[in-house]
């Protein structure tokens, strides 16, 4: 069992959700108010960029303590491989597109799917290559619609009817539905449906990876906050833990490695 020579009292988990009032000097004069009233003088804070944010804000008015846990199923937090929820929203869109394709198999049907990450394409990207998905389209990589025409013509030609395109709710060319009348003209012989798998990708039990580097990044929390650790966000990195000034962790961009994305072409050649 883990000791501290401070009170239990004095160190409260805390998740900021997406406050405009936490956001305003009332707001924040409020929030330390009710720290100190409960004896609280450091938080760990899990979450995304919005978060972080706001805690950093917060931190530089008051004398609290902060560390930060990335947790966001985008995974698209910068100076961590991995981010609390990605794992479980992974094998959720996995699950969910293997069912889909069995589907598109019996009714040869070619389908687009919605993936979450408005702004990142890691969700996507991942999912693409775990269930042999045939193409992506995410933020990161600008869509060429000539190279995905080709592709739609090859596939036709091999009387290839059945295919599963992922789509990053936050790609150029827009979401799924988008994407598709964009491409009208060209799915002429196709039988398209489109399936947009929303919020199922944000519930559901967590994976035990997802269980296992949450408490791992929980424990080091502590620890660094025994050792007067402040302003620094917990990551992961090659299987090991970092510490990363969450400042650095906000600013600085997470970027998709374009050597997967290749997996993907590779893969359907």
């Amino acid at each position: 069992m883990l000791r501290a020579s401070f009170n239990e009292e004095e160190l409260f988990y805390f998740k900021i959700a997406c406050s405009k009032e936490f956001m305003t000097e009332e707001g924040m004069k409020q929030a330390y108010e009710n720290l100190k009233k409960n004896k609280i003088n450091a938080l760990v804070v899990i979450g995304g960029e919005g978060s972080f944010r706001g805690v950093t804000e917060f931190s530089k008015r008051f004398d609290i303590k902060i560390v930060g846990l990335p947790g966001t199923i985008d995974n698209d937090i910068y100076g961590t491989d991995v981010t609390i929820g990605f794992d479980t929203a992974l094998n959720t869109v996995v699950e969910a597109v293997d069912k889909i394709c069995d589907t598109a198999s019996s009714h040869d049907q070619m389908f687009f799917v919605e993936v979450m990450g408005r702004d990142a394409g890691f969700l996507t990207l991942r999912a693409g290559i775990s269930c042999g998905a045939e193409a992506i389209l995410i933020p990161e990589v600008e869509s060429d619609i000539n190279k995905f025409v080709d592709y739609l013509e090859n596939g036709y030609r091999r009387k290839k009817t059945s295919n599963i395109i992922l789509v990053a709710e936050g790609e150029k060319e827009g979401g799924a539905f988008e994407v598709v009348k964009k491409l009208e003209p060209y799915l002429q012989g196709y039988d398209v449906r489109v399936s947009v798998l929303g919020h199922i990708q944000r519930g559901g039990a967590p994976s035990a990876y997802d269980r296992y580097i949450a408490t791992k990044m929980a424990v080091e929390a502590v620890f660094a906050l025994i050792n007067n650790h402040s302003g620094i966000m917990i990551g992961i990195v090659n299987d090991k833990i970092v510490h990363v000034p969450i400042e650095k962790a906000i600013k600085l961009h997470k970027t998709i490695d374009i050597e997967e994305v290749k997996i993907i072409d590779i893969m359907n050649v």
